[in-house]
C-alpha cells in the first residue's frame, strides 16, 4: 500500500486475535494496516482449532457460551466468503462417560434448558462410536467443530495483502509516536493502534504490566484410517486434520516449562491418553509446540491504555482463541465506536 496514506487502525500481530479484529474492522469499512512476522512456534499455527461450548473436567457450559458461539458461527462463515477459502468445519463431538454416575448426570442435563441446545444424543451403552473406548456410553455434543487454523491465518493474510493492508515485518515500538488522538508510526498516521501480540506482550512497553502468562502446549499429528465425521474428546482431543488420513491430538498444558521445543514427556502423556480413548491403530507423524497467551483468571484482556487512549490491547485469549476472538473483536469495536462497553470480566480496568 502507499505508506504515506493514513489508516484508521494499525494492528500489531496477526494471530487469532489480530486476524479477527482486522476482518471485523475491514468489513465495517475501516482502513487497517497489519504488521506481523509470523514465528514458527506461535500457538495459533500449531493449534487444532477446536471449539466446544461444554468443557473442563466437570464438562460445564463455558463462559458466555450462547453469545460466543453464535458470533463464532457467523464470523467464520462470513470470513470464508470474504477470503474464498474453506477452513471452518462444524463437526459433532463425542465424549465417552467414565462412570454410571456421569451417565446419570448427563441424562439429567439433557432436560436442563442450559445444556439441551448443545446436546445432540446421549448413549448409555458401549459401542455407540466404533472403536472408541466407551464402556458407559457417552454424549454427542453439537455446536462444536474446528477451524483449520493455519489455513485460516494464511487466508486472512492473503486477503489483507490483496487490499494493501499487510506489512510482513516486526513492529518497531521505538518508532511509534503517541499523540493525543492518534499515533504516528514512521510516516503512517492512525487513529488508534491495537496490540495483538500474544505472549510477546512481555516486550510491549505500554502493556507489559498486564499478566499475559505463556502456557506451553504440545500436540501430535497422527495418521489413521477413520471417517472424519466426529471429534473425539476425553483426556485428549482427536480432531480431523487437513489431509485425507491426518488428525491432530492434544493438547498438553504446562505453565512450568518455559523452554522452546517438543518434549518426550508430552509425547508420552498424549499417547497414553489417546490409547485410553480409542481402540484403533494410528501412526504418529509429527509433534508441535507453542505458547498460548493466558491470564490468571483465564479471561481475555481487552481495552484501552489507562493513560494513552489511542493505544489498545486485545490479548489473553488462551486455549479458547478460536471461539473468543470473533465475539470479543466485535465487543472491542463497539467500545471504540462508543456503542457499547467491554464485558467487566475482560476489560483491562480489572488490572489497573
Amino acid at each position: 500500500m502507499n505508506t504515506t496514506a493514513d489508516v484508521n487502525y494499525i494492528i500489531v500481530g496477526q494471530g487469532l486475535a489480530g486476524s479477527a479484529i482486522a476482518i471485523q474492522l475491514s468489513k465495517r469499512g475501516y482502513k487497517v494496516l497489519v504488521f506481523d512476522e509470523r514465528a514458527k512456534n506461535t500457538s495459533s499455527i500449531i493449534a487444532a482449532g477446536l471449539y466446544n461450548p461444554v468443557t473442563g473436567k466437570n464438562m460445564a457450559k463455558t463462559w458466555l457460551a450462547d453469545e460466543v458461539f453464535s458470533a463464532l458461527d457467523t464470523f467464520y462463515r462470513e470470513a470464508e466468503q470474504l477470503t474464498g477459502v474453506k477452513f471452518y468445519y462444524p463437526t459433532p463431538l463425542f465424549r465417552p462417560f467414565r462412570s454410571v454416575e456421569e451417565q446419570n448426570e448427563w441424562m439429567g442435563r439433557s432436560a436442563d434448558k442450559i445444556y439441551r441446545d448443545f446436546i445432540e444424543t446421549i448413549s448409555v451403552t458401549s459401542g455407540f462410536r466404533e472403536n472408541v473406548k466407551d464402556p458407559f456410553g457417552g454424549v454427542t455434543l453439537k455446536k462444536t467443530g474446528f477451524v483449520e487454523t493455519p489455513t485460516y491465518l494464511d487466508a486472512v493474510r492473503t486477503y489483507l495483502v490483496s487490499i494493501g493492508a499487510f506489512q510482513e515485518q516486526n513492529f518497531d515500538q521505538n518508532a511509534l509516536e503517541i499523540r493525543e488522538n492518534s499515533v504516528c508510526y514512521h510516516n503512517i498516521t492512525a487513529e488508534k493502534i491495537i496490540f495483538c501480540q500474544g505472549v510477546h506482550n512481555m516486550f510491549n512497553r505500554w502493556f507489559n504490566h498486564f499478566p499475559i502468562i505463556p502456557l506451553k502446549g504440545e500436540t501430535l499429528s497422527v495418521q489413521c484410517d477413520r471417517e472424519k465425521n466426529v471429534i473425539l474428546n476425553r483426556g485428549v482431543y482427536l480432531v480431523p486434520g487437513n489431509d485425507a488420513m491426518g488428525w491432530r491430538v492434544g493438547a498438553t498444558y504446562n505453565l512450568k516449562d518455559k523452554e522452546p521445543g517438543i518434549t518426550k514427556e508430552a509425547r508420552t502423556e498424549l499417547t497414553d491418553k489417546l490409547n485410553d480413548l480409542i481402540d484403533f491403530p494410528y501412526t504418529i507423524t509429527g509433534q508441535q509446540w507453542g505458547f498460548r497467551p493466558t491470564t490468571p483468571d483465564r479471561k481475555p484482556i481487552v481495552g484501552f491504555h489507562p493513560k494513552y487512549r489511542p493505544l489498545i490491547i486485545f490479548n489473553g485469549l488462551g486455549t479458547k482463541g478460536v471461539s473468543l476472538a470473533p465475539y470479543f473483536s466485535a465487543v472491542l469495536i463497539r467500545a471504540i465506536e462508543n456503542k457499547g462497553t467491554i464485558n467487566r470480566e475482560a476489560d483491562v480496568t480489572r488490572f489497573n
